[in-house]
């Protein structure tokens, strides 16, 4: 019986023993699991290269149509774009139309012909485009519009940067109604004829504007302030104190027409009160002499928000049809404080 349970013993510790050398290959999935996972990374560094083979702003090639020079806001617009290109290291080809759409045109078929990634333009009108933006997109360069849109359809182009025209003229309606809470006269010096912001800042004046107070006159001032203060020479002679107020598209014009009124003997600001947009140091100091009542923001410094927009187009990743500025209305009061702080 003793010899029994000893043998007993011993076979189950032997199966014991067998069991434990079965269990011990265990370890082998383990290698196998690792593999796998070494397997599954794969196709993350396969992608790797892609992601590697998207445009950087150092490969970026782009073309630029600037309109021209017409404005102290243009000029700053201007060196936004250019200096911004220098900082990235981004290639910027760059031409100035000299406010004419037909060397706007020959500029964008031009950078066609040279196979830029993507072409910018300020349209110097709205109309005129289709021909040119299809030979565009027929080649495969996207188009944006900065600063002012263009009358094409929505395909033509794959963004706007830039302002709402309209709201800046709403915007100044309402100073303007401030100004004169007992109505008045005034006049208007329009921007470039045909041009977006010079329709829209018309319209969206109109829309806020007082039935009280009377546009008695509106020209053309050309977004210049040679023309601005030749217009509003003629303006002062037609209608001399009969007018109450001035509202100019721009600060150029203003400024301009500032010297046209003193000229003529009468107060700029207190005499004749003026409103305008841009926000241009000119400007500021204009209302630091008590010589502007108002001027309505319009941000030129677009060349960061401009080349983020390209390399996003370029790389095929999806963006707004409307990137729209962020601006402000600013007033006499805190002009000296704010004047040391404006890029433009």
């Amino acid at each position: 019986m003793k010899v029994s349970k000893v043998l007993l013993v011993v076979v189950i510790l032997a199966t014991l023993a067998a069991l434990v050398g079965c269990a011990a290959p265990a370890a082998a999935p383990a290698t196998s699991n690792q593999a796998t996972t070494s397997d599954q990374a794969a196709p993350a560094d396969q992608a790797a290269p892609a992601e590697q083979g998207k445009k950087t702003y150092k490969d970026l090639v782009v073309g630029y149509a600037q309109l021209g020079a017409e404005s102290e806001w243009r000029t700053a617009n201007t060196a936004s774009i250019k200096e911004t290109a220098d900082e990235l290291g981004v290639t910027l080809k760059f031409s100035d139309a000299q406010q004419k759409q037909e060397n706007q045109i020959k500029a964008i078929r031009s950078f066609i012909a040279q196979g830029v990634d993507v072409i910018g333009v300020p349209p110097v009108v709205e109309t005129g485009w289709e021909t040119v933006f299809k030979e565009a997109q027929d080649a495969g360069i996207p188009i944006i519009l900065v600063d002012r849109r263009a009358d094409v359809p929505e395909d033509m182009y794959v963004s706007y940067l830039g302002s709402d025209f309209v709201e800046e003229g709403r915007k100044a309606g309402n100073e303007m109604n401030k100004l004169l809470p007992d109505g008045g006269k005034i006049v208007e010096l329009v921007g470039t004829v045909g041009s977006a912001p010079a329709n829209d800042r018309f319209s969206g004046f109109r829309e806020t504007l007082n039935p009280n107070i009377e546009i008695i006159d509106s020209q053309s001032g050309d977004f210049t302030r040679a023309k601005g203060k030749e217009v509003m020479e003629a303006f002062l002679k037609k209608y001399g104190n009969e007018i109450t107020a001035l509202y100019a598209h721009n600060d150029d014009m203003a400024l301009g027409a500032i010297q046209a009124i003193e000229e003529y003997g009468l107060k700029p600001g207190e005499d004749i009160k003026i409103v305008s947009i841009d926000a241009v140091r000119g400007a500021f100091q204009a209302m630091i002499d008590g010589k502007l009542n108002v001027t309505v923001e319009c941000n030129p410094l677009l060349g960061p928000q401009f080349y983020d927009l390209a390399l996003k187009v370029v790389n095929g990743e999806e963006v707004p049809k409307w990137l729209p500025s962020a601006e402000s209305v600013y007033y006499p009061d805190n002009a000296a404080e704010v004047l040391p702080t404006r890029q433009y």
